[in-house]
């Protein structure tokens, strides 16, 4: 298998843990190199930073469930587009759940070493995600 099918296969696991929960496996496929800045500003570090963000968005949305729409690398990059589904239960931030379903589509851009993801730049479309869930668009963003 080559360095982009081992990427791919990377990514396809960590988006098998958005939907399952199960952040036990993120040391395997996350560098303890990986950092970045969440929506609310917090920096994220490591397998540990990840799993945060992965109990974050599973308490907020529990049955969130993500689809990946394509998918495609080169070298030590991979670029995906995916859709996820959503419903609106816990609290995010400081905003109040609102019992909103969401379908938002977004794109990431990954780059990994060894196999394991070392950062990530996301493109989501925030206008229409604060829209689903039903609250006026914040300040930070």
């Amino acid at each position: 298998m080559g360095i982009e099918e081992i990427n791919k296969e990377s990514i396809r696991r960590q988006i098998e843990v958005f939907n399952s929960g199960h952040v036990e496996i993120l040391p395997e496929i996350i560098s303890p190199d990986f950092s970045m800045m969440d929506p609310s500003g917090v920096e994220l570090k490591g397998p540990d930073g990840f799993s945060q963000m992965v109990t974050l968005w599973r308490s907020v949305f529990p049955d969130l469930h993500f689809t990946i729409d394509d998918m495609v690398a080169e070298g030590d990059r991979v670029a995906t587009h995916f859709s996820y589904t959503g419903t609106f239960k816990g609290k995010m931030w400081d905003i109040e759940p609102t019992g909103n379903h969401i379908e938002i589509s977004e794109a990431i851009f990954y780059v990994l070493k060894d196999g394991k993801e070392v950062s990530q730049s996301n493109f989501i479309d925030w206008l229409t995600f604060y829209q689903q869930i039903g609250i006026p668009i914040p300040n930070n963003h």
